[in-house]
C-alpha cells in the first residue's frame, strides 16, 4: 500500500511519518501531483497558519489536487480548518471540501485558555465515521475551531462544542492528533489505512 503525505508549509508532519512507521508503514512525503494521485491514502496533517498555507498549497498547485482526490484523505489539525471553505484566521479562503466556516476560539472565562492544549473527549455524533471513531480522550492544540455541522462525525466540548472530526464522501478530517493520542490515534490510523 502507497501512503502518501502532503508536504507543504506547516509543522508537525514528522510525529505523523514516525507513527506510520510505527504501523508498519513507509509513507512518501511529496508535493508532487502524480505522487499524490497514485497513493492508495493521503495524509494532509500539520500545525500553522492558515493563509501562509493556503498560498503554498496554491503556488504549487496542491489546492486543486487535494479537492479532486477520489482516494481517502485524512486532513489532521490545521488539515482539517484548510479542507474547510473558510478560516478567521488571516481572512483565509480555504479548499471548501467541507462547506462550512473555521474561527477562532473567544474565550470567556479567565481559565478558558487560547490555544486549547491537552486531552478532551471525543463525542461521536449521529453521523458514524468509518473510522470507527471511540468515546475516548484524544490529544488537541489549537486555537481555531469548526462548527458542529452536518459532517462532524465526534464532537468535544471546550469553551463551546465543536467539530473534533469531519466525513465527506473520501474525505476525513480530525481537529485532534491521532499521532500523539496514544493507543487510540494509533487504531484511528490503522483504522483509516484498512479504509
Amino acid at each position: 500500500m502507497k501512503v502518501a503525505i502532503v508536504k507543504y508549509n506547516a509543522g508537525n508532519i514528522y510525529s505523523v511519518v514516525h507513527a506510520l512507521k510505527r504501523l508498519g508503514v513507509d509513507p512518501v512525503l511529496t508535493d508532487d501531483e502524480a505522487e499524490l494521485r497514485s497513493a492508495d491514502k493521503v495524509l494532509f496533517p500539520g500545525q500553522g497558519e492558515a493563509s501562509q498555507a493556503m498560498s503554498y498549497l496554491r503556488a504549487h498547485g496542491l489546492d486543486r489536487v487535494i479537492c479532486s482526490l477520489t482516494q481517502p484523505v485524512l486532513g489532521i489539525c490545521i488539515g482539517q480548518q484548510l479542507m474547510c471553505r473558510h478560516s478567521e484566521e488571516g481572512d483565509t479562503d480555504c479548499l471548501g471540501i467541507f462547506p462550512v466556516e473555521v474561527f477562532r476560539f473567544r474565550p470567556k472565562r479567565h481559565e478558558e485558555k487560547v490555544p486549547h492544549m491537552g486531552w478532551n473527549e471525543l463525542k461521536c455524533t449521529e453521523l458514524v465515521s468509518p473510522l470507527h471513531l471511540p468515546a475516548s480522550f484524544v490529544y488537541f492544540v489549537h486555537s481555531f475551531y469548526v462548527p458542529v455541522c452536518e459532517f462532524t462525525t465526534a464532537v468535544t466540548d471546550y469553551i463551546l462544542p465543536f467539530s473534533a472530526a469531519l466525513h465527506r464522501d473520501n474525505f476525513y478530517a480530525t481537529q485532534f492528533h491521532p499521532e500523539k493520542s496514544g493507543a487510540v490515534g494509533e487504531q484511528i490510523l490503522r483504522n483509516f489505512l484498512s479504509l
